[in-house]
């Protein structure tokens, strides 16, 4: 369990996430967790499948896992060190009312922040309060949509480009395309840049990405986002401005986690 502390940052190549800047500064930021090296950095993984198919009735079911980045690369991955938390299952998939079968989750992981759990170090042969930490989220495109509280349909379903997104109608159809929004993050010299013919006819793309949203301005626009109600009404609730200048949904229940 304390592998990450002699051997995660050694090569210049990150291998494990013990080795990159986020770790390190959280660390940083909170130097009595990092002060034991015991003290575990969860990732959670989650995805939505359907167990009987698309033949029969449909169904949904959303495994939540936890593995632990404590452990060496070639460990954390493995069946044994991945832990199964909750199963979310339904007629459906539960949207943006997953935060409700979260709760119990986010309670236990505050309580693993504030006063962790008395845990037997066999090697040591010592007790010690042992603490725990959310790192990271794993998770396709729709599940990030569900986790993060941003929709991931329409124009603004980017959430680094928000409003900023270039996506457009087609004119058959009306649907959304993202076919040449990539371009703005080319260096301003490629010639991929000045293409007419290969990607969106005609058009010569100058502009410049938009600017990088900090954690500070997502944590402006989370605080103005009013209160919903889940279940069947929380269908029927729009936050002013959806579709417009944001895509938000609702605050995600992780914004209550103190870190």
């Amino acid at each position: 369990m304390i592998w990450h502390l002699n051997c995660g940052g050694v090569s210049e190549t990150i291998m494990h996430p013990a080795g990159a800047e986020a770790w390190k500064h959280f660390d940083r930021t909170y130097p009595d967790f990092a002060s034991d090296p015991r003290n575990v950095k969860l990732g959670l993984c989650t995805d939505g499948f359907t167990p009987f198919g698309h033949t029969f009735a449909p169904y949904s079911c959303w495994p939540v896992f936890f593995t632990v980045y404590n452990l060496p690369p070639v460990m954390c991955m493995k069946p044994k060190s991945i832990f199964l938390s909750l199963i979310i299952q339904g007629p459906q998939s539960p949207g943006k009312n997953i935060d409700v079968m979260l709760r119990p989750l986010i309670d236990e992981l505050k309580e693993l922040w504030y006063n962790g759990v008395k845990t037997y170090d066999s090697f040591r042969h010592e007790h010690f309060i042992m603490r725990a930490a959310l790192m990271w989220t794993i998770t396709d495109f729709p599940g990030y949509g569900m986790l993060s509280g941003w929709s991931i349909y329409g124009r603004l379903s980017c959430l680094c480009c928000q409003e900023n997104s270039k996506a457009f109608h087609l004119p058959n159809g009306r649907k959304i395309s993202f076919s040449d929004c990539h371009r703005q993050f080319l260096p301003p010299d490629h010639p991929f840049r000045r293409n007419r013919s290969e990607f969106k006819k005609g058009h010569v793309e100058n502009r410049a990405p938009p600017e990088r949203l900090s954690s500070d301005d997502v944590h402006r626009q989370i605080q103005q986002l009013p209160d919903i109600l889940f279940g069947k009404p929380s269908q029927k609730q729009v936050i002013e401005g959806f579709g417009y200048w944001h895509n938000w949904v609702k605050r995600s229940i992780f914004w209550e986690l103190p870190y």
